[in-house]
């Protein structure tokens, strides 16, 4: 016997199961499996060997590492100069370089012919992936990604920046944009007085050529200060516009951006997030010097699919972490996973989780399908913050109760599950928080209540005999809102439970359908998990969407 098989029979005798760790996260997961069937083979083959990576111990002793070595502000160097410069461990490197050789930040742009026509979902899949080990150094890769769509604005700027920005030869010196390998961009739309309402921004920009402003003001809550350019708003003379911000003048030269301090945040640890003022700071326009919100929403969109996507993957990855505890523990003379009470709440959760990963992959597939669909852009422009307000809106609650499955060793730090309780709560207040995402429905009630009706054909298509009733709750919920704008989280809420349970019917999903259905549409409200009723088996649910590593 090794040495290695005398300790895990150890700790089998103290009824210690085995950490949730070389199992392959896409292989062990039947509904992400199933959806990827029809992609190409070195397609399902790249997302076996990230499954691989992110439960390997080697992938998550980095993540470890990245999230207990936080950043570092350096404001002054030794000869009391400006250096204004944030140190990462040598972990997030690691993670970010690795990242960005997978594509997370530029695939979506690369018109890869294996990828054509399903750019989003082929990324959408990496991402829930990676999203399983470490979230941290994912945010500066979305605002990456995100950032090509504000910079169409500007033709000239997205040609002379697009070719840096999905390059994915990851480079983390300190030098002039045009000098390096790759760059990342930053976003700062956050300011203490304003917040979400951009509008009240303060920031100011006053032209002094083609296209080139000075920049002068503060951001409250700047992510990733080490980007090599950012996407920011400030009042110009004829209203509010957004300009790319370079961190480095040609000459290495800072460009007037002064870091205050980094925040001390709950999760999100291993990346920075800072607070800056600038003065006579260069930056280049993005559109019409009056279109700052219109661009930078394009921008916004993108990043709030992959809020969406990365809540789904941590309450994948979390639960996947307590159900694999469960069937390793013993507790009143059997597994713990077979104890009535536990079966029903795990079940409970796995409906949850297989609807919010469902209801996300359908939103990246809609992105594709957008230019060429009218149904596909009505399902994308409603359902981008209907799917960020609720993936992102149960995921703290459900990661709390994967980690009470687990008990007392869940609440410790060594486990990954205390690494996605604390990075959940971001992803629900990071580009727009739950009221804001209800407002955003609301505007689209107000302005083009005719995409509802295409979402609504997709509902009575796809949830067959239940179709009617639910879409007639729907517009009950709608004409409310009309009446009264403090009801809009009921009909956001509404929404995102309809639009689940038909990608769910539409893949296939059978009794698990069914079951989500049935408990979340149909019967009456409820605030913890383990409500199934008995009619519902599940055990099956359980083992079907997380069958026992073999």
């Amino acid at each position: 016997m090794t040495q290695m098989s005398r300790t895990e029979q150890k700790f089998a005798d103290l009824n210690q199961p085995k950490l949730w760790s070389g199992i392959n996260a896409y292989r062990s997961d039947p509904l992400l499996v199933d959806i990827t069937s029809t992609m190409a083979k070195p397609l399902r083959d790249d997302f076996e060997a990230i499954g691989r990576y992110v439960t390997s111990p080697e992938a998550q002793e980095l993540a470890r590492m990245a999230n207990q070595g936080l950043p570092q502000l350096r404001t002054h160097g030794p000869r009391g100069e400006r250096l204004d410069t944030v140190d990462f461990h040598p972990a997030w490197h690691a993670l970010m370089r690795r990242s960005m050789a997978a594509g997370l930040h530029s695939s979506a742009w690369e018109n890869i012919p294996a990828e054509s026509g399903r750019s989003h979902a082929v990324r959408a899949i990496r991402f829930y992936l990676t999203a399983q080990l470490e979230s941290g150094h994912l945010c500066p890769l979305t605002m990456t990604s995100a950032s090509v769509a504000a910079l169409t604005a500007s033709p000239g700027i997205q040609k002379e920046w697009a070719p840096k920005i999905i390059s994915r030869k990851y480079d983390s010196s300190n030098r002039p944009w045009m000098q390096k390998t790759a760059v990342t961009i930053g976003m700062g739309m956050t300011e203490k007085q304003g917040g979400t309402d951009v509008r009240a921004n303060t920031s100011t920009a006053e032209r002094v050529g083609e296209g080139v402003y000075r920049l002068n003001g503060h951001k409250w809550f700047m992510s990733a200060p080490m980007s090599d350019a950012f996407v920011m708003l400030a009042q110009t003379r004829d209203g509010l516009g957004c300009f790319l911000v370079p961190r480095l003048l040609e000459d290495g030269a800072a460009n007037g951006l002064r870091f205050q301090r980094l925040k001390d945040k709950i999760g999100n640890r291993s990346n920075a997030s800072s607070e800056v003022e600038f003065n006579d700071t260069f930056g280049f326009a993005l559109g019409p010097a009056d279109s700052g919100v219109r661009t930078i929403l394009d921008m916004v969109t993108l990043t709030r699919l992959d809020c969406a996507l990365s809540s789904a993957g941590m309450m994948r990855a979390s639960l996947a972490e307590a159900v694999h505890h469960t069937r390793g523990r013993k507790v009143f003379g059997k597994p713990l996973f077979d104890q009535p009470m536990m079966t029903r709440v795990l079940a409970d959760m796995a409906l949850d989780v297989a609807a919010a990963s469902a209801l996300s992959f359908r939103l990246a597939d809609a992105f594709d399908k957008a230019r060429d669909s009218a149904e596909d852009a009505a399902y994308a422009r409603i359902m981008t913050p209907v799917a960020k307000y609720w993936s992102c809106k149960i995921a703290p609650a459900l990661i709390y109760e994967a980690m009470e499955c687990i008990g007392g060793s869940g609440y410790v730090e060594e486990r990954p599950i205390a690494r996605h309780y604390r990075e959940a709560p971001v992803n629900a207040i990071w580009e727009g928080s739950g009221n804001v995402m209800a407002l955003d429905v609301l505007r689209v009630l107000a302005r083009g209540k005719d995409l509802f009706e295409q979402l609504f054909a997709i509902f009575m298509r796809d949830l067959g005999p239940s179709g009617k009733k639910t879409v007639d709750v729907l517009r009950a919920a709608m004409s409310l809102c009309e009446r009264d704008e403090g009801a809009a989280r009921m009909l956001v809420e509404q929404l995102a439970l309809a639009a689940a349970a038909s990608e769910l019917y539409r893949l296939g999903a059978g009794r698990v359908a069914d079951a989500f259905l049935e408990s979340r549409l149909a019967a009456g409200w409820r605030s913890t998990y383990g409500m199934l009723d008995s009619r519902f088996d599940s055990a099956y649910i359980l083992n079907l969407l997380y069958p026992a590593a073999i």
